[in-house]
């Protein structure tokens, strides 16, 4: 009896513990990227509760109807082939429910990697998100401004991010906003978000990417374009100009706090958006002398051969 009361008196308590913690961010969802992954998320939890169900309801009735039972000494149990419409259901369903989920994911992935919906027709607002050891820097080119750790942003907007990194592959995550993506170092990739309301968003970056990995994140801002166009014009009258050499210093690895300047580094370190297929006129024009000192070479060889 105690260990039944002990039992009850657990459950109980967590129960009550798990009724005061605060929404999953992911599943509280402030922009319409993050709000199509919720809601396919919310899709995924819901199949799976029913799978799990049906699949305890069909064990309670297997475990009660097939029990142990009293029977003479002499019963031998009838053999019973396989049943064609339980194995068609046990391999057909699994099917369906794996092709649906399938469908709406990569659905959901061309949207997700797209500009938001409802802001098809609008400029984007680009920033570009770098990291290094341990901090995230926002570039802000059309603003001439660049931030350290924050983020601010305006409301019903896209936002067009462009990620990569001074160090070790990072993941760049708002997660109210939308879902993770990679920022490298050797070349940039590009997230589209949006935000529907005005508010204060954790940031962080999801991989791990050393010891100082835990504390590397940012607060992200969203706000009005009015108040948007208000900031951007209280740090170009209050906030010191980047160098060279001060960024130089922000990248060496530790941790920071907020910081603000005018000026961005693109200037004088702009981001890697070359692709890996593609060779920029300097190694082309290398490529190509490399390539004539070879044919030279072996011009002369021939030559000196006759």
């Amino acid at each position: 009896m105690r260990k039944k009361w002990t039992l009850l008196t657990s459950m109980m308590a967590l129960v009550f513990v798990l009724a005061g913690c605060e929404p999953l961010l992911v599943l509280d969802p402030k922009g319409p990227q993050a709000e199509r992954q919720a809601n396919d998320i919310m899709l995924s939890i819901g199949i799976m509760s029913v799978i799990v169900i049906v699949v305890m309801v069909i064990l309670a009735y297997i475990l009660f109807k097939y029990r142990a039972s009293k029977q003479p000494d002499d019963y031998e149990p009838p053999h019973i082939h396989g049943n064609k419409w339980v194995e068609i259901v046990c391999v057909g369903v699994p099917i369906l429910i794996v092709a649906y989920l399938s469908f709406v994911s990569v659905k959901s992935n061309y949207i997700v990697e797209s500009t938001p919906e409802g802001y098809e027709n609008q400029e984007p607002l680009v920033i570009y998100a770098s990291s290094s050891d341990w901090k995230w820097h926002f570039s802000y080119p059309e603003e001439g401004i660049e931030t350290v750790n924050y983020l601010y942003i305006p409301t019903d907007r896209p936002i067009e991010f462009k990620l990569y990194s001074y160090g070790p592959i990072t993941s760049f995550w708002i997660p109210q906003l939308g879902g993770q993506k990679y920022a490298m170092s050797d070349m940039v990739t590009t997230l589209h978000l949006a935000a529907d309301e005005a508010g204060e968003y954790m940031g962080r970056n999801a991989n791990f990417s050393g010891k100082g990995f835990a504390e590397n994140t940012f607060n992200v801002t969203a706000m009005s374009q009015a108040d948007y166009d208000e900031w951007v014009d209280e740090v170009h009258d209050t906030a010191k100009p980047l160098t060279e050499d001060e960024f130089e210093t922000l990248l060496e690895p530790g941790h920071l706090g907020q910081m603000t300047f005018t000026g961005t580094h693109l200037e004088f370190s702009p981001a890697p958006e070359h692709a890996h297929n593609e060779v920029s006129d300097e190694d082309s024009d290398e490529s190509h002398e490399h390539s004539n000192h070879e044919n030279h070479t072996e011009e002369e060889t021939d030559h000196s051969g006759h």
